[in-house]
């Protein structure tokens, strides 16, 4: 059996002790901040002892060395090894906060860990920037990895997001539908946005206000009116179209965030409906945002 490769990469504090706990617990053989210049190394090892699961963790602490990494990908690959990349992302305003209240110092700041519970000017400025520059360091892993936001989910969520990943073929493209709420902001991981707030709201109706897309008196509500029905008909048009050549482009993931005001029934109906319509063609995930995080 080919040795199958999890490599986690992300901004710091995005979670990826998080996903790597995760994965040791669906039986992964994890290793966290293993230098670039070891990861081949390590793989030779690894097929030796004819190991089946590995999860590699790395972070811009290498950041001198990250630059090698995607070659190396692309040559582990052609040796045979199955490789699934997975970033995780989160919101600037969101690594600020949890670098705030944690009290740790970014592995790019040169400054003295944060004493009180909010960050002075200067502090918070350096800060951004240090953010900033990780994520420019970062990108190249960005583009060839599968993206997980983890700005307003839970660890148990995001746990759940990276178990999910593990049941989906490596071979073929994966289509990831999620729900979201506007007003907690648009996904970081999504490569398609889809804004449903302009068709009829099921919260304004007192007997569906509390259900979700999920329940039938919501799906039959949403199926009386024809714009939900010409909404979803575009969405599937275009992703029709697209899906194919994505494919050929050697893309692994394509995420389809939906959103509408609260993540509750609009954008959740739509999600459930185009993974039913296209788990026929290729292998799907949901996600429900809002709803997972209750």
């Amino acid at each position: 059996m080919a040795l199958e490769v999890i490599l986690i990469t992300g901004m710091s504090g995005s979670g990826k002790s998080v996903a790597l706990r995760a994965l040791e617990d669906a039986g992964y053989y994890c290793v966290d901040n293993l230098p670039p210049e070891l990861l081949v190394p390590f793989i030779e090892l690894e097929q030796q002892i004819k190991a089946e699961r590995v999860a590699i963790a790395m972070d811009v602490r290498s950041a001198t060395s990250l630059p090698m990494v995607p070659l190396q990908l692309r040559e582990l690959s052609a040796r045979g090894v199955k490789i699934r990349p997975l970033f995780l992302d989160a919101t600037t305003d969101t690594l600020v906060r949890r670098f705030s209240e944690t009290r740790r110092r970014h592995p790019l700041s040169s400054n003295r860990p944060v004493t009180g519970g909010e960050l002075a000017h200067d502090q918070q400025h350096a800060l951004v920037d240090a953010i900033e520059l990780e994520r420019e360091l970062l990108s190249d892993l960005r583009e060839h990895a599968h993206v997980i936001d983890t700005s307003v989910i839970r660890s148990s969520q995001l746990q759940a997001h990276v178990k999910s990943l593990l049941a989906a073929p490596l071979s073929q493209l994966t289509l990831v539908f999620e729900s979201f709420a506007f007003k907690r902001g648009i996904p970081v991981d999504a490569d398609y946005v889809f804004d449903v707030r302009m068709l009829p709201n099921p919260h304004y109706e007192p007997a569906l206000r509390e259900l979700t897309g999920r329940d039938e008196p919501v799906v039959e509500f949403l199926k009386r009116h024809p714009d939900v029905d010409v909404m979803y008909s575009h969405i599937e048009s275009f992703l029709n179209h697209w899906l194919e050549p994505l494919a050929r482009d050697h893309r692994s993931y394509v995420t389809v965030a939906i959103g509408c005001t609260g993540g509750q029934h609009r954008s959740v109906y739509l999600v459930e409906r185009l993974c039913a319509e296209f788990a026929s063609q290729w292998v799907t995930l949901k996600r429900h945002r809002e709803l997972d995080a209750v």
